[in-house]
């Protein structure tokens, strides 16, 4: 099989409510957040593992096509490695080392903080120098209507904007315009769902703009 070219979809993704994609705290820091986002350990920013967009990228489509197994019962990833699954074709068929639809078509980098975003940043009047924000929350007791078990998450602020930059490999007989499709599909799924965790009360609201290259 033979590489024919690989082409660029270069854009922005900016955060429309808090985003939560956790790291690893190994420190227990008294009065900070309990669950605290992933950032760059040097230069101690946060950013977007490449990982965790193509992962929801790739779910939001199969859950959108059926490719999530017999009556939605599987929640593993499409490992059928069809060449005519374009869910396998583009972002690889799982744990399957000898699909025919091999190799994997897309490549999506980690998406760090954007030039306006941190120039946003260096100007604000920040004490602690920490822009990012801490979000308490709670869970009701039905019974009597109180808050109990308080915990802390640290949320990357809406109105930051991330560098995006997905690399699709276009090989021979691959269908070009349609893979793209299938990613900005991904895309436009996505901004109707969320990124990252507690979606559901309304972390991880997304927007993308951006264009093929």
């Amino acid at each position: 099989m033979k590489l024919l070219k690989t082409v660029k979809y270069i854009g922005k993704m900016e955060l429309l409510s808090g985003l939560s994609i956790q790291g690893t705290n190994n420190d227990l820091n008294i009065g900070g957040a309990d669950s605290e986002v992933i950032k760059n350990p040097i230069t101690k920013m946060p950013y977007v593992p490449g990982s965790s967009l193509k992962g929801k990228m790739r779910s939001l489509l199969e859950l959108r096509y059926g490719k999530v197994g017999s009556a939605g019962k599987s929640t593993t990833p499409c490992k059928c490695g069809k060449r005519d699954c374009f869910v396998c074709t583009i972002f690889g068929a799982h744990m399957n080392p000898n699909a025919e639809s091999a190799p994997t078509r897309i490549i999506v980098r980690d998406c760090n903080l954007a030039e306006e975003s941190r120039n946003l940043i260096e100007k604000l009047p920040l004490d602690n120098g920490n822009f990012l924000e801490e979000k308490s929350e709670n869970i009701i007791d039905r019974r009597n209507g109180t808050a109990g078990s308080p915990r802390v998450m640290e949320r990357v602020p809406a109105g930051l904007k991330f560098d995006v930059n997905i690399v699709l490999q276009i090989f021979e007989d691959d269908d070009e315009k349609a893979m793209k499709d299938k990613v900005d599909e991904a895309l436009n799924l996505l901004e109707d769902s969320y990124l990252g965790g507690s979606g559901s009360r309304g972390y991880g609201y997304v927007k993308f703009e951006g264009k093929w290259e």
